[in-house]
């Protein structure tokens, strides 16, 4: 029972940003949820094996490894009449504003793209690590981020939100 408590405290801690992560991959609220819903149950099974050494970075991978898998295997949805309820948001206008900006602006990156500048710069991974979990060189992950983020630059030459 002990094991169940901390993954319930492991859950509570970072289900937010893991679930944010998912959304800055996926452009998806539904979709994020649900990657992340399937990180934490693939990391609840391998739980005792992970809980000792990094349980989030296992998550993290776990969620990177899902939603690649989707990319290469898109699942097909049917259109239905039924509008989904929505929760009412908040009355923060920056922040919708700056939310905004980000999806556009990670819509407009390539898969590869989207999948370096969240793991790079939202997770801070050094460059080796995302090269390891994303399955490419070193040298791609540079090259990829520079393109990225150069696709992503304002006026200023400064990041918004970031």
């Amino acid at each position: 029972m002990r094991s169940d408590d901390e993954f319930a405290e492991f859950v509570h801690a970072c289900s937010g940003r893991l679930t944010h992560a998912a959304f800055l991959l996926t452009g998806d609220r539904h979709q994020a949820e649900d990657a992340a819903q399937t990180a934490f149950t693939r990391t609840y099974a391998a739980w005792s094996r992970v809980r000792r050494k990094d349980p989030y970075a296992y998550a993290r991978q776990v969620l990177a490894n899902y939603v690649i898998d989707g990319w290469r295997r898109p699942i097909r949805e049917y259109a239905t009449e039924e509008l989904p309820e929505r929760e009412p948001v908040p009355d923060l206008a920056q922040a919708v504003a700056q939310r905004e900006w980000l999806s556009t602006a990670l819509a407009r990156l390539t898969v590869r793209e989207r999948a370096v500048i969240v793991l790079r710069h939202f997770f801070d991974l050094p460059e080796h690590q995302v090269a390891a979990e994303l399955g490419v060189s070193v040298g791609t992950v540079k090259s990829t981020n520079s393109r990225a983020l150069t696709k992503l630059r304002v006026d200023d030459g400064s990041l918004v939100g970031w």
